[in-house]
């Protein structure tokens, strides 16, 4: 006969195969969900201005400010499996030295399906500066809106809603007082 420890261990064995088949099967459901989000981002106004970084008191380095219109319905990305949204914009350009920059200027995370349907017209919440200190003779900069799908169970996935039609350039500097 088993003993009553050998049984526990069994029907745990059990339920836990089966719990990890369910959770596989929930995984796998999540890529047959598809979704096209759509939106709109304009960028209203770009300003760079001359100021001190925080480290270094004594070096001065341009900040840009960018004054952007957000419209994006994200509702089609929530499903069962969607815990929530991670949703940015990102300033993407080239500077003097060739090298390729992907800047988050904004973000905001939505946790409810109701709460995605965005209407905003923001400004870069966070520092946007050049390291080399210049924006001076750089490219213009496209600009775009990429969320990550976060789900209950499975692989993250990420996608863009939403891009500025034409490059944005960076205008000529101002001082700050």
């Amino acid at each position: 006969m088993h003993t009553v420890y050998a049984r526990v261990n069994n029907v745990s064995a059990l339920l836990s195969s089966c719990t990890m088949a369910l959770l596989a099967a929930i995984a796998l459901s999540s890529f047959l969900f598809t979704a096209d989000p759509k939106g709109s981002l304009a960028v209203a106004s770009v300003q760079v201005f001359t100021g001190n970084t925080r480290r270094y008191a004594t070096k001065k380095q341009e900040l840009a400010f960018v004054n952007f219109n957000l419209t994006a319905d994200l509702s089609p990305l929530f499903n069962w499996n969607t815990k929530q949204l991670f949703l940015y914009v990102t300033a993407e350009y080239t500077n003097r030295q060739g090298v390729t920059n992907e800047v988050v200027i904004w973000d905001r995370i939505v946790r409810r399906k109701e709460d995605a349907k965005i209407e905003t017209a923001g400004r870069n919440r966070y520092t946007f500066r050049e390291m080399s200190t210049s924006f001076r003779d750089t490219p213009p900069a496209n600009y775009s809106l990429k969320y990550n799908v976060m789900p209950y169970v499975g692989v993250l996935t990420y996608g863009e809603a939403a891009r500025t039609l034409d490059a944005v350039p960076f205008p000529a500097q101002h001082e700050l007082s």
